[in-house]
């Protein structure tokens, strides 16, 4: 392998919102890992699995799309998170934790673009820079400028492995993140809990300025009564809220220390966009030992394993390391550092996965889009004229599937 030139020279690049910082010290580490006979058969490993990365993330977008067509509550579940939950950035994207979130995101992109770089020296092909990537200032990770003409020059073989080498870094990182996070379910023991009321409906969230904290309805609290008539699940909530609209009501809840409350609050008379109460809420009591035991049984396929990609911000009640659900888990191993070990962990696998799959998608400048385009010219080789553009078909109808996948629950109410 012929060692790269290093001029050893750091330059900023502005590609408004984005900032490169372009700096030659990576380019090393890159020859070095190249050199090692685990980087050379890692390259031909990995040629032929694009298709395989490609498929999976197709599938999970029928899959999406399939649900949100057919399940109403899916559709408004999508709407109140907001066409900014489809943005793997953390503070534009509300449920994305800033610290895990950062973190995370910063590591992802550095796996993803170290496997371009090292997979691009194996096979000769000149990596130019290394460097920071920014977003408004702010490090969202790091990326590999490959010289372009050497990369359109290389056999397709080549070509395919370099390209794949992102996505599968980040799919092999997801997978290792999986088997950690059973490793700490593994270790999990339910604590012995009393007073647990027999009905009721758990409060995750709670509005800024909402009624529900005006009477001081806070985050923890079991919702049992209102008006007199239990509630057992959010439709019964939700019915009663409705059927009281404009009436003053008596509300009676657990708080987090087995406090019992009652407060009587004046409902509005007409139904806001965030609510009546302006709360989210479980769907009933989630039971520790059940949550536990469906959570672990994901893993084996014994339960449904899309759960496993569920992020604990959004669906507390099914994730044992959840702000609500951590508390009743005792951890034999991590003792009480199991939730902050469990959350880096799922939001390590999280982005991986996430960004592996989308850049393994036929579309334009994608990793995915860059292969299929070398593979369809090199099949037609210029010779059929009417399917020149086949490629630029493949890109335009995956982007429109991607963007009716985000805007279907606006589209259908």
């Amino acid at each position: 392998m012929h060692q790269q030139e290093n001029t050893k020279r750091v330059r900023a690049e502005v590609k408004f919102p984005l900032i490169l910082i372009h700096t030659p010290f990576g380019l090393d580490f890159f020859d070095k890992v190249a050199a090692t006979k685990a980087a050379r058969v890692y390259a031909k490993f990995n040629i032929y699995l694009m298709p395989i990365i490609t498929a999976l993330a197709i599938c999970l977008i029928a899959m999406s799309l399939v649900a949100t067509f057919s399940n109403a509550a899916a559709r408004a579940g999508e709407r109140n998170l907001g066409p900014q939950s489809n943005l793997l950035i953390p503070g534009l994207n509300p449920y994305l934790p800033w610290t895990y979130g950062w973190i995370a995101l910063v590591v992802t992109i550095i796996i993803h673009e170290a496997g371009h770089g090292i997979v691009a020296r194996v096979y000769n092909v000149k990596v130019e820079s290394t460097g920071l990537l920014l977003i408004l200032g702010f490090p969202i990770g790091a990326f590999v400028n490959i010289a372009q003409e050497e990369l359109s020059r290389t056999p397709l073989k080549q070509k395919s492995a370099i390209l794949t080498a992102g996505p599968l870094n980040n799919m092999i990182i997801a997978l290792v993140s999986l088997f950690a996070l059973y490793f700490i379910a593994s270790s999990l023991t339910p604590i012995p809990t009393h007073n647990i009321p027999q009905y009721g409906v758990v409060v995750i969230g709670v509005g800024d300025h909402s009624l529900a904290s005006s009477i001081g309805l806070s985050k923890g609290a079991i919702v049992e009564t209102v008006a007199g008539q239990k509630v057992h699940n959010t439709d019964d909530l939700l019915k009663i809220l409705k059927s009281n609209l404009g009436n003053t009501v008596r509300i009676m809840w657990q708080d987090d220390s087995g406090h019992k409350i009652t407060r009587s609050v004046t409902l509005p008379s007409v139904q806001a966009n965030h609510g009546v109460l302006g709360v989210t809420i479980t769907n009933g009591i989630p039971d520790p030992v059940q949550v536990l035991n469906k959570y672990k049984d994901a893993f084996t396929f014994h339960s449904n394993p899309i759960i496993l990609l569920f992020p604990p911000t959004i669906v507390q009640e099914v994730v044992p390391y959840s702000d609500l659900m951590a508390p009743k888990y005792h951890s034999n191993i991590l003792g009480p550092a199991f939730p902050a070990v469990a959350n880096m962990i799922f939001w390590l696998m999280f982005f991986n996965f996430n960004v592996g799959i989308f850049n393994a998608l036929p579309i334009g400048p994608l990793d995915g889009g860059q292969f299929y385009n070398s593979l369809i010219e090199r099949k037609l080789n210029s010779k059929k004229k009417k399917l020149k553009n086949a490629s630029l078909v493949v890109t335009l109808v995956m982007t429109a599937v991607v963007i009716m996948s985000v805007f279907v629950p606006w589209l259908m109410r």
